[in-house]
């Protein structure tokens, strides 16, 4: 009798239904799915989906798999992934537009109050205004060479700390060094201090500029489950946020308040940094908008933490190539000798001269990007890239690490060799579309020129 009632089982109406009920949610979503032609997706888990494959190393090893484009689903979220230059090329020809918008994350949007800075704020008026501001006046080669003393002072500096330790026979933590000269060089640009001079408190944002690269790379829930983001309090993600923030909210007001109410002439004549060219352009009405404070420190914030890490890094990266190829140290060393002679210091001009030494620049931001996967966008509207319909509102990810290291592109792309860019018009302004360190289209790096300047410099 009890078999009879199990094998009867599977007739109740209700099983029945249920069954049907799911065979027709799936059929419908494998239906739109193929109707919308949407790229190849990796298999997923439930719930988180696809965010255990985020590493770049990973997405490349995807790409290999299920092709040059295809889709995640980090939590809630649609991502597409592009590992190929010539999807980026049919990105910036038919739709830098429409790619151009960017996710808002919780961080951004409580550090940058509320993506009012150049890198996260959304695409519209407000950002092409800050964006035109930024390159005209801030970060334009002129501007850039304005500075020049500043970099000059900070890297003689630097020579002779490494001097003094080889006289005492001391090692030293190269790494740390560099790092704290690009700290010391965006810091005097702009806001006239030194992040090494604790009398003037700029020590302390130097900790802090360490703490927001922390946060802004740690996991908030709301940000891939947007029902869950209540989690984010439990876990401390959104309290740690408020008080950096309030930290940096802090130092900024008195930084700009310095700034209005100098204590002498001679600060008011000395002041040429970032914030004072920002309030005297808004003084004298050269600048098509309004900015309010929180805007500046918003943009301020921008400058420290993108002109600080980035450029040290690479420089740190460049140095551990050159120590591990004897024979690229040893041209490195022979060029820059010959370029600079008997002279007591190099200078930005011998520099220029330094073809090799531009070489291993490139060679160093190709195979080690500062930001491997570059910031992700949101598309505006529906389009079809690579042959698959993509639909609005969708995060995008370049995988820029996988594009530089394409055999399609590039011969042994593993490995290390600057000669490949001898006589070579390829760079990194965003137009060659298999070399892009800076980004490209219209949200490429407002500040490349400074960056390498910067970097060559230093080196």
């Amino acid at each position: 009798m009890e078999l009879l009632n199990v094998a009867k089982f599977p007739s109740n109406p209700w099983f029945i239904s249920l069954i049907l009920l799911v065979s027709l949610l799936i059929w419908l979503k494998l239906a739109k799915r193929k109707r919308l032609n949407l790229p190849p997706s990796p298999p997923k888990l439930p719930i988180i989906g696809n965010i255990h494959q985020l590493p770049h190393r990973s997405l490349r090893d995807l790409s290999k798999k299920y092709g040059r484009i295809f889709l995640l689903q980090l939590g809630y979220n649609p991502t597409l992934v592009a590992s190929s230059a010539d999807l980026v090329r049919e990105i910036v020809k038919n739709y830098d537009l429409v790619f151009s918008d960017r996710p808002r994350t919780k961080a951004a949007d409580i550090l940058h109050y509320g993506c009012r800075d150049l890198a996260f704020a959304p695409y519209g008026e407000y950002w092409r205004q800050v964006r035109k501001m930024s390159v005209a006046e801030l970060l334009g080669h002129k501007r850039v060479h304005s500075f020049q003393f500043v970099r000059d002072e900070e890297v003689e500096l630097l020579i002779n700390k490494i001097r003094h330790a080889c006289l005492k026979g001391e090692s030293i933590n190269l790494s740390e060094m560099l790092m704290l000269v690009s700290s010391n060089i965006i810091s005097r640009c702009v806001i006239s201090r030194k992040t090494e001079e604790e009398e003037d408190g700029s020590s302390k944002f130097g900790e802090l500029a360490k703490k927001v690269v922390v946060l802004f790379t740690s996991f908030c829930v709301g940000d891939m489950f947007p029902y869950l983001r209540w989690l984010d309090l439990l876990t401390g993600c959104i309290p740690s946020l408020k008080a950096l923030f309030g930290q940096l909210d802090s130092f900024f007001d008195q930084i700009i308040e310095e700034h209005r109410t100098p204590k002498s002439e001679n600060q008011v004549s000395s002041k040429k940094d970032f914030i004072s060219i920002i309030m005297q352009l808004q003084k004298d009405g050269m600048l098509e908008m309004d900015l309010t404070q929180d805007d500046i420190k918003a943009i301020l914030l921008d400058m420290f933490v993108a002109g600080t890490g980035t450029t040290g890094a690479a420089t740190d990266w460049m140095m551990a190539e050159i120590l591990k190829h004897p024979n690229v140290m040893k041209k490195v060393q022979e060029e820059v000798r010959n370029v600079v002679g008997n002279k007591s210091k190099v200078e930005i001009d011998d520099v220029n001269k330094m073809e090799y030494l531009k070489c291993v620049v490139k060679e160093t931001l190709r195979l080690h990007p500062v930001v491997s996967l570059i910031v992700p966008r949101k598309i505006s509207a529906s389009v079809e890239l690579g042959g698959y319909r993509i639909p609005s509102g969708t995060t995008v990810l370049i995988n820029a690490w996988a594009i530089q290291r394409d055999p399609k592109w590039w011969e042994q792309p593993e490995e290390f060799i600057p000669e490949r860019f001898d006589y070579s018009c390829v760079d990194f302004k965003g137009q060659c579309f298999h070399f892009i360190p800076c980004g490209f289209g219209r949200r490429s790096c407002p500040g490349m020129a400074s960056g390498v300047m910067q970097g060559i410099r230093d080196r």
